[in-house]
């Protein structure tokens, strides 16, 4: 009975599955190096809250890291583009010849508020900015809590100036109201659309007459003329502005341990820099290898500047030519067909105050390392990206092979959950492509929160993957 006992106990290990915590797979090494990945990402995202900083800040350490800049190389095989000021497109060509690349995707852009082109106006004793929000959002987060404005203004002369507000020591803040508990009895009984209107998301941004003025807008001439003062502009210069609201402060440890991250941004600039990283650190292998950050994929990666756009492939094409192979357009289907994919995006981790909304069986748990996601969509898989067998099964040997803490998951219960990320844009050209991210609470909430343990295996993930892929 013993010896059966034994076997059943053998064969359960052998044939089931089960994903373990990150913490304990990592050991002591690996949570020190956790550790110091995580303070140096957490410089990152402190100063990477809009797209424009966040390619801005991958610029630099590309350049600590000995990139050069496409347009300047002479033939370096570390190489990267900067393109329109929101995203960045980084490689490290190693191998012999440019037949195949491996790529982790990531985006630099979030949820927020954007201004509208005609913000400013006076009411009820404020000068105020109307907005008009960004990406997924749950519209009553952004109320009562400290805002920055981010982001550059184009003068009527075509000076581009920057604007930043609300995240140094003693600057003050923007915020939007809302409305007190003892006059919210009709609000608390409506829907949380209906309760909380886009309209409404409207940021103070004055309070205190222009002094000596006796005529009507006197707090808008206020602020206008506080603007003139600190940036030269005047109204009609906010109609050609891209600012941005955005959570003021900076990330900090959360938990009594602190091993949890607590920011604004996560998703997905915990994926860029881990990616970025990756590129920067991995092993030479002989292998090309190359980090892409996209803008606009909170918004279903539209526009010039998103992953359904030209620049990247272009960016690809231009590899191949410096290198010396075939840059036409076949030559370049060709590269893409034979090449892998890593779509670096955050999933969501499950929430033991929610647990109703996800399936256990197929639910990520936070500090249990990488995720790896099969198909994407919602209900149907509308609208999916769905990796193959194969290539799934690639990953994850690679990742066993290299011991990365990770684990399976999906988004939600079908018909409730759901989502989308870069990889069936990606996908359209040909490479295999899987989605692969740490798992986040509070997912596209201004204060969103990371393992630190998920943070390095997420990095693992990428960084073997260049290497052994």
């Amino acid at each position: 009975m013993a010896k059966s006992k034994q076997k059943a106990d053998e064969l359960l290990k052998k044939y089931t599955h089960e994903t373990a915590s990150a913490w304990d797979l990592l050991g002591r090494a690996g949570i020190d190096k956790a550790h110091s990945l995580a303070k140096d990402y957490v410089s990152f995202l402190d100063a990477s809250k809009t797209e424009r900083l966040a390619a801005r800040r991958v610029a630099e350490i590309l350049d600590q890291a000995g990139f050069t800049r496409l347009d300047k190389s002479s033939g370096s095989g570390k190489v990267y583009q900067v393109y329109r000021d929101k995203c960045v497109l980084a490689a490290r060509i190693d191998g012999k010849s440019l037949d195949r690349m491996l790529m982790v995707g990531a985006h630099i852009d979030s949820p927020r508020l954007d201004l509208k082109g005609n913000p400013l106006y006076e009411e009820s004793n404020l000068g105020l900015f109307k907005t008009h929000y960004y990406g997924g959002i749950k519209k009553y987060q952004w109320m009562a809590r400290p805002l920055a404005l981010q982001g550059v203004v184009l003068l009527a002369n075509g000076d581009a100036v920057e604007v930043s507000i609300g995240d140094e020591p003693g600057e003050p803040v923007l915020c939007v109201s809302d409305l007190l508990p003892h006059l919210s009895q009709d609000q608390n009984r409506q829907r949380v659309p209906e309760a909380f209107p886009a309209e409404k998301l409207n940021l103070i941004v004055g309070h205190a007459p222009y002094p000596d003025c006796t005529g009507k807008d006197r707090i808008k001439l206020a602020v206008l003329a506080l603007l003139n003062e600190r940036y030269g502009m005047v109204e009609e210069d906010l109609i050609s502005a891209e600012l941005e609201a955005v959570p003021a402060g900076k990330a900090v440890d959360v938990g009594f341990d602190g091993e949890l991250i607590g920011g604004y941004g996560h998703d997905d600039r915990c994926c860029a820099y881990t990616g970025l990283r990756a590129l920067i650190d991995a092993k030479r292998s002989g292998r090309n290898i190359a980090t892409l950050l996209f803008d606009k994929e909170e918004i279903g990666s539209e526009g010039n500047t998103g992953a359904q756009g030209r620049f990247w492939l272009e960016f690809l094409g231009e590899l191949l030519r410096i290198k010396g192979g075939d840059d036409s357009e076949r030559g370049l289907r060709r590269l893409l067909a034979a090449s892998e994919v890593l779509s670096a995006d955050v999933t969501a981790a499950l929430d033991p105050g929610w647990p109703e909304v996800h399936d256990k069986r197929n639910a990520a748990l936070i500090g249990n390392g990488v995720v790896l996601t099969k198909y994407t969509g919602s209900r149907g898989k509308s609208g999916a990206s769905d990796a193959s067998a194969e290539f799934l099964g690639k990953v994850r040997r690679i990742l066993n092979t290299g011991k990365v803490p990770w684990q399976a998951a999906g988004m939600g219960r079908v018909d409730l959950g759901g989502g989308g990320t870069i990889a069936k844009f990606v996908a359209l050209h040909g490479p295999e492509v899987l989605d692969c991210g740490p798992a986040l609470l509070s997912m596209h909430s201004p204060f969103e929160l990371v393992s630190k343990a998920d943070l390095y295996a997420t990095y693992q993930a990428y960084r073997t993957f260049f290497e052994r892929g």
